[in-house]
């Protein structure tokens, strides 16, 4: 028997007129990693208030929350959309631009916070998927997982709530499926076999000086000198180590040393954040981080060895072959000529893999665009995409609310219905 079309399947929306609400609420109150109590308890009173039937888990590895839907047998599908925001200061301009500060717990310092990223439409674009593929249980059979995860920006939000005993709670899904809104012109869908973002390796390197009198500098060992030859050496590393064909970043993101202009500090510390795809590149760019940094020390004549510490770390997202045929099969039936089935990868980074990698269960991970079609069709006239298209983790980072919440919501249900949905 034939399949339902999805076209028809989602021809009868939800009203997105109160998502759209319910979107500017979460982008003006945004809450930092492992702090979204709010924003899950906003998520589980709208599921509690549609009706549609979810069985919810709550305060899974922090403020997570999963609702589960049982619709007699068949597959398990599990929908995840991230929750964190990020200590931005919102420079929008938007009328619903965020002024919230928070306490980072990381350092204790009070920080703006912004949805600069893209979680606060990802959350309502799964809301409203939540309700509608609940709306049209006739058409489908299996179990529906949404899950929404914190702490996603430091890299630990899916892991902790894997370690707090998640697939105790619920059902182990067969497939997990997200999506990430990106600086794509509003509408686009991209998806991709094989890679589509890169690992992330992040890392708080100390360097040792000794400290003196700014008018004695050879009475002490300078770690702000030794801390600039340290990150102009790494620069060199994707230029001259990496095989160009593959892809690299090195980025200094920080550099801290000293209180006053006239003090020679006794260290510096800087934070290095590197991106690859390949393991085999990430394992070279690694080795060489730290074979500059300690060689780098030695030339410098500091007093001790470099402290080279960990402190994030994103896997690789390696999307499934077959889901990803399958996805394209859907993708392109509904969006037509705006989905891209070979979506460029990109450096970015992401932690859903974990949700699947950690029960041996395959995933896919795919892309949607939040740029304003004015705005895009003019930079992309005057090759200005870079200079004038704000990108995630900008403080100008605001996805035009429509058609992006239309399509991110399609999005998730076309690729459920993929897999759930029943013949006539």
């Amino acid at each position: 028997m034939a399949e339902q079309s999805l076209i028809s399947l989602l021809s009868d929306k939800p009203d997105l007129t109160r998502y759209e609400t319910l979107y500017k609420h979460f982008h003006s109150h945004p809450e930092l990693s492992l702090q979204e109590r709010e924003t899950a308890s906003t998520i589980a009173s709208h599921l509690e208030s549609v009706k549609a039937g979810y069985e919810l888990f709550k305060a899974i590895g922090g403020h997570g929350i999963v609702g589960v839907l049982k619709n007699g047998s068949g597959p398990t599908v599990l929908l995840r959309a991230d929750m964190d925001g990020l200590p931005v200061l919102e420079l929008t301009g938007l009328p619903y631009a965020s002024k919230v500060t928070m306490k980072d717990i990381a350092d204790g310092i009070e920080k703006p916070v912004m949805h600069a990223c893209g979680h606060d439409m990802h959350i309502t674009c799964l809301l409203a998927a939540a309700e509608h593929l609940a709306h049209i249980k006739h058409a489908w059979s299996g179990t529906l997982i949404v899950l929404f995860q914190p702490n996603e920006e430091r890299a630990a939000g899916a892991q902790a709530m894997v370690d707090d005993g998640l697939y105790d709670k619920i059902p182990i899904p067969d497939y997990v499926l997200g999506q990430h809104v990106l600086p794509l012109r509003a509408g686009r869908v991209g998806n991709r076999k094989g890679v589509i973002m890169g690992a992330a390796d992040s890392f708080k390197i100390t360097v040792w000086g000794r400290g003196g009198h700014g008018s004695m500098p050879h009475r002490s060992v300078d770690p702000v000198v030794l801390a600039a030859n340290v990150i102009l050496r790494l620069q060199t590393i994707v230029s001259r180590e990496v095989d160009p064909s593959e892809m690299a970043v090195v980025t200094v993101g920080s550099v801290q040393a000293g209180s006053t202009e006239n003090v020679i500090a006794d260290h510096a510390i800087l934070k290095v954040n590197i991106r690859t795809v390949s393991p085999r590149t990430r394992g070279k760019v690694l080795a060489a981080m730290r074979r500059i940094v300690k060689a780098e020390c030695e030339a410098s004549n500091s007093p001790k060895e470099p402290l080279i510490e960990p402190t994030t770390r994103f896997p690789p997202t390696v999307n499934n072959e077959n889901i990803a045929c399958r996805l394209a099969s859907s993708f392109t039936e509904f969006f037509k000529e705006e989905f891209d089935s070979e979506q460029p990868p990109t450096n970015g980074s992401e932690d859903v893999s974990i949700l699947a990698s950690s029960i041996g269960k395959p995933y896919n991970f795919w892309f949607f665009g939040g740029v304003d079609h004015e705005l895009w069709d003019r930079a992309e006239k005057e090759d200005r995409l870079f200079e004038d298209v704000p990108a995630n983790h900008s403080a100008f980072f605001g996805p035009t609310v429509q058609p992006t919440l239309r399509v991110g919501y399609e999005a998730l249900c076309v690729a459920a219905l993929t897999f759930l949905r029943k013949p006539l």
